[in-house]
């Protein structure tokens, strides 16, 4: 791996569309029931483009986003994610891969803002896959995922 990947979370548009294509669930940690927050938007396009969303936000038990019951963390989940996709600060990140890790999650997504050197850093010497400051919807759209996830099953 290089140094930059290393250092930047920004691995190559072929590990990204690899990614994307293989995975199924994720799980979005600090989505938010509020329209104009992006966690908001970006669950329903992940949803929409065929992926199965799985709300975590301990402020959110007992309420759904587009029709997924919240859970309070990745502790609580009753079977795996292949992604945990992050809206949280960046203070918060080496958290979530402490439970992405726990979860045997296999790949974190930090959003557009979201960077942690050392948080990125232990996510992959736990064998994880670590991705910051990408918007995720953003590289589906940018790299045709849902062409190529169609292709794939049809």
């Amino acid at each position: 791996m290089n140094k930059a990947y290393e250092d930047t979370g920004s691995p190559s548009d072929a590990f990204i569309r690899d990614l994307l294509l293989h995975t199924r669930r994720i799980a979005i940690v600090g989505a938010s029931t509020e329209p104009w927050r992006p966690s908001f938007s970006i669950a329903g396009y992940l949803k929409r483009n065929g992926y199965d969303i799985v709300p975590i936000n301990p402020f959110e038990i007992g309420n759904t986003l587009h029709g997924e019951s919240f859970h309070g963390s990745l502790r609580d989940l009753p079977e795996a994610v292949d992604l945990v996709n992050v809206f949280r600060r960046s203070d918060a990140l080496e958290g979530v891969v402490d439970e992405a890790i726990e979860a045997g999650a296999p790949a974190v997504w930090g959003q557009i803002g979201v960077m942690d050197i050392e948080a990125a850093r232990k996510a992959r010497s736990a064998g994880l896959a670590m991705i910051m400051n990408r918007c995720i919807s953003v590289d589906h759209s940018r790299l045709g995922i849902a062409d190529l996830r169609r292709q794939e099953s049809g």
